[in-house]
């Protein structure tokens, strides 16, 4: 039997199990009663990690969640079809297929051979967690004028994904940049 969690022992980036269904804590407030014989009460800001809905609930102190059955994977970026984007375990070398609406905005980082972190939630692949940063080479950018540096100097660079960042100006076509995953922001030369 997987242990119980009480919603005062809930802190922020857990996971834990509502409603039959695994969820993120993304933040946390505990209220303590001034009154006597008052309730604590905890509010969670959480994510829903099969539908991605974020939403704010008042728990009682006292009330218990599940453990979720999470576990997280290794993989391989392969390729992406119709079916979605495939992925290789690590470990079993078995093809993990998620479907483009889990993936969203993130298929613009995902290059050849990426590890990724996926999670399973009772076997399910339900998402996935890019490293970092990733190295995608620039596919088109415009040349670097010769006195271009009043203010920021950066320019527009598009990356062989598809995404569009802005890139200092010295970097050219057919290099790799190294691109915060979070940010979406240029991070330095490959």
């Amino acid at each position: 039997m997987p242990a119980l969690i009480e919603a005062i022992g809930v802190k922020r980036k857990m996971f834990f199990e509502y409603e039959n269904a695994p969820y993120h804590c993304l933040d946390v407030e505990v209220s303590k009663p001034t009154a006597r014989g008052g309730q604590t009460l905890v509010r969670i800001k959480m994510r829903n990690l099969l539908t991605r809905a974020v939403f704010d609930r008042t728990f009682k102190a006292s009330d218990k969640f599940a453990e979720p059955d999470l576990v997280t994977v290794a993989a391989s970026y392969l390729y992406a079809d119709g079916d979605g984007f495939h992925f290789m375990d690590q470990e079993s070398f078995e093809t993990l297929t998620l479907g483009s609406d889990l993936v969203g905005d993130d298929r613009q980082l995902l290059v050849d051979n990426l590890i990724v972190q996926i999670m399973k939630y009772n076997g399910n692949p339900i998402g996935l967690q890019l490293p970092p940063h990733v190295e995608l080479t620039v596919a088109s950018t415009e040349p670097g004028a010769r006195g271009d540096t009043a203010g920021a100097a950066t320019k527009v660079a598009v990356l062989e994904t598809g995404l569009e960042i802005r890139v200092p100006l010295f970097i050219t076509e057919g290099e790799k940049v190294k691109v915060h995953t979070e940010t979406r922001e240029f991070a330095g030369r490959a």
